[in-house]
């Protein structure tokens, strides 16, 4: 199939599948006589894991050894394990990070008043000076 319609099959932009197959992500397709690009079934669902492993917020070298591991069927589930548990502490340290800043922010906005007055603990806190610059 044409890259249009195995970029649709996929799920991603047809920009996108050129990008995976020009940096080797997935494996280049053959060319037809007159240059098209043309994909089989096997290209796609490794489109597709690709796809769903970007969701995931794995990196493109991560999807790279995650492909890897996905065709070599004597892979060890602890390979694949160890990544997806890096990208799990990876995601739940950035939640922390997200609850300290909704925690500063909520306290931030009920401690202004919302009123006519220039005075405003956002506007201060944002133009407090980090200690030690």
């Amino acid at each position: 199939m044409k890259i249009s319609a195995a970029a649709n099959a996929a799920g991603l932009p047809v920009k996108t599948v050129r990008y995976y197959a020009d940096i080797g992500l997935v494996s280049a397709p053959r060319r037809t006589g007159a240059g098209y690009r043309t994909y089989d079934d096997r290209s796609v669902l490794k489109l597709v894991f690709v796809r769903r492993a970007r969701e995931l917020g794995f990196s493109i070298d991560e999807c790279r050894e995650l492909l890897g591991l996905y065709e070599d069927r004597h892979r060890s589930s602890a390979d694949v394990k160890r990544i997806a548990a890096a990208r799990l502490e990876e995601i739940a340290q950035k939640r922390r990070e997200l609850e300290s800043l909704h925690d500063e922010l909520t306290h931030l906005v009920g401690a202004c008043k919302g009123d006519h007055r220039p005075d405003c603990p956002i506007i201060d806190s944002l133009g407090n000076r980090h200690p030690g610059l």
